[in-house]
Order: C-alpha cells, then structure tokens, then sequence
C-alpha cells in the first residue's frame, strides 16, 4: 500500500510538472516567438514610413492613423534602434538596411544642443550600430552628440537642463528623473574621444538627481527646478503623473534603469544600492499587480481600474535583468523572477499586437501624458524599444548560465 502511494505520488508529480511545461511554456519559448514576431511587425512598420523623406514612427492617433514625427522629436532614435536589435537577434540582411537607413534620418542630431534627449535619439541608434558592425563612422557622431548635450550642463546647478520648451519656461532650470537615461551617451563619448568633462558631467548630474530627486521611500519626483544663479531647489513636481507627490511609473523605470547602468559604467557602489532602493520601492509597492505591468501611476486612486502603462513595464524589466547581474544571488532572483513576468505579460495577448494590427507597433497599453491626454492608451516606439532590450538581455543571461 505504501508503495502505491509513493508510485501514485511520483506520477501525479509529473503530470503536473507536464501539465505546467505545456499551459507555461519555458520563458525561452516565449521570448523566441515574440522576437520573432517583432522582426515580421516592424518589416511592416519601416513599410509605413519608408518612402516619407525625414519621417520616423512615433505612436498611433486617437483615430487609430499612424503618429509620426522627424528627427528633432525626443523619440526619434527608438525605430532605428530596434531595428538594430532586430538584426543583433535574426541576422536578416533586410533588417540591417532597414536600420542603416532609419539610422541616418537622426544624423543631424549629433548637433542639436537644444534637446536634452539626444542622448536617446543617437545612443538608441548610432550607439548600437556602432556596438554591432564597428563601424568607426558612428565615433564622430557619438562624440558630437555628447559634447551637444554637455553645452546644457551648468556646474552651479551640478546637472544639465532638461526641458527648454515655451512651456518649461515657468521653472527656472527643470531637470527631469528621465534625463538619468541620456547619461549613456555622455560615458561613451568621454570613452571614445578621452574627454573626462564629460564624464564628470555625466557623475555630477547623477549625484545631484539622487541627492534631490528622490523622497525618503526611494520614490522620485517627476521634475525637479533649480534656481540656476545659487543652486539650490526651487521646486519639485511630477508633471505627468497623477500630482506632485504620486509616484508617476515610467519616473520610477527612469530612475531604476538610470541608476542601474550608472552603476555598470562607474562601478560607484553607491549607485548600485540606490538601483535597490528604487526596485525595493517598485516591488513591494501595494499597488503593482500581480503581472507586474504597473499602473501608469502608482498613486492613481482609481486603482485598479486605472491605466497601464506597458512601457514603464518593458523599461523595468530591462532594468531588473541587468540589475540583477550586480547583486547577490537571493535578490538577482527576485529582480529575475519580476522581468520575467513582465516579459511574459507583455508578451501575452493582452499586450502584444497582432501582426499587421496596432499600427505595427509591438506592444499595446502604453501611457504616454494622460494628464495632457496625449498619447493614451495607445503604442509607443520607446516601449517597444526597451521590451525588445529586455528580451535580448534576458536570452543573454540564460546563455551564460
């Protein structure tokens, strides 16, 4: 009788173990399939802007038309980007052309000292081509780009200026939570030309963002203004999230991911635990949801029937598998564990597009500034960008394990 137990056990065991593989399949599967899936959408996708000189994939409008933009928006460097991604995954010659040409309709931009995020409009796409093909013409490019956004540093103030906009002019000096990701393209281009300012300028703006930005949970404002003659803080509000003191979810993947790559180019220990406080705030928030694509604010009181946001997702879950390379073994499981999930919710139905549909973006459900009511509830080329990111981290990681 024991012995019809113990056999009853043991194959009740791997039914369940079957049962489980094929209801959850590997996330291996699950990350082959949407790459996959990614490279046949954005054929499409570069289709839709291919023959419009200058024009480059943004979003899709509220009457489901394709939203564009040129070069000098703030976006403009994802398309190329991903292509690139598309091609480190596939090795489809197509691909690479595609990217080669999206890749040059940002050019100009290695000289626009008027945007602070030139850093994602040339490190999203010359970054990368440079990284996959070598090709040294990207230096230049690169190096002009970064010495650019250095000309919006102010050493009073210890960070470079975000926004410069008519609308931005009733702070004095804003800096946003989001310009920590465009300090990349500052450390790679002190590395190519030696120039250590902008280095400097790159740990200066870090150390300040974490100095003033954040509050005592790790959570981070939206913007913070300086008085650009002493200094000093003059104001601290979260513009695109639900108000000054909510906790706006796409703030805190800047933060997270910001931190996390400062501490990979730095190895300045520091930020490596202000990368933990900020996931620490992220995942035991009571308000993240049990698939890990959080709601486009966490402080939204219509919880949970507020919005998601699938690009806070795509940028955290890219964040968590790089973060948890520099971390013990217990917490790198945690943080591995969370891009998981997120990897496998956004690559579910519920956000991943249908080939041909969603304009030929990748992901649906992204909250671009609901306060504004701009770009809601629709695709964003930046999530898909980093969904794709984090995909391609995650295959990277369990190749080496």
């Amino acid at each position: 009788m024991k012995k019809l137990i113990i056999i009853l056990l043991v194959i009740s065991f791997i039914v369940t173990a079957c049962i489980h593989y094929f209801v959850v399949p590997p996330i291996e599967n699950v990350i082959e399939e949407a790459l996959g899936r990614s490279v046949a959408q954005y054929k499409l996708l570069y289709k839709s802007v291919e023959n419009s000189e200058g024009v480059l994939p943004r979003s899709m409008q509220k009457d489901g038309t394709l939203e564009t933009t040129d070069a000098f928006f703030w976006t403009s460097g994802f398309f190329s980007g991903s292509l690139w991604y598309l091609y480190e995954y596939s090795n489809d010659r197509e691909i690479k052309e595609m990217a080669e040409k999206m890749t040059q309709r940002v050019v100009n931009q290695q000289y626009n000292c008027d945007n602070h995020d030139v850093g994602f409009m040339i490190n999203c796409s010359f970054g990368n081509k440079f990284r996959l093909t070598n090709d040294t013409s990207c230096v230049k490019v690169i190096v002009n780009a970064g010495k650019s956004l250095s000309t919006r540093f102010k050493k009073t103030v210890g960070c470079t200026r975000s926004w410069s906009h008519p609308e931005s002019l009733k702070w004095q000096y804003p800096v946003i939570i989001d310009n920590m990701m465009n300090l990349e393209l500052l450390i790679k281009a002190a590395h190519l030309c030696g120039d250590k300012k902008l280095y400097e300028i790159a740990v200066s703006h870090a150390n300040t963002t974490l100095k003033n930005h954040f509050r005592k949970d790790f959570s981070s404002y939206h913007v913070v203004s300086y008085d650009s003659i002493t200094g000093l803080v003059e104001e601290r509000c979260t513009a695109q999230g639900y108000n000054d003191e909510s906790a706006w979810s796409r703030g805190q993947a800047w933060g997270l991911y910001g931190y996390t790559m400062m501490y990979r180019e730095t190895k300045d220990v520091v930020y490596l635990e202000q990368a933990k406080n900020i996931a620490n705030f992220i995942l035991t928030n009571k308000n993240l949801p049990d698939d890990k694509i959080p709601y486009w604010d966490f402080n939204d009181p219509n919880i949970p029937n507020a919005l998601r946001d699938a690009s806070a997702a795509a940028i955290m879950a890219s964040a968590f598998v790089e973060l948890s390379t520099f971390v013990d073994s217990k917490l790198a499981k945690r943080y591995i564990e969370t891009a998981e999930k997120q990897i496998r919710s956004l690559a579910s139905e519920n956000y991943f597009a249908d080939i041909g549909s969603n304009q030929n973006f990748i992901l649906k459900h992204g909250v671009g500034y609901l306060p504004n009511n701009s770009e809601v509830d629709v695709p964003l080329i930046y999530a898909d960008y980093y969904f794709i990111e984090a995909m391609l981290r995650y295959k990277t990681l369990i190749l080496k394990n």
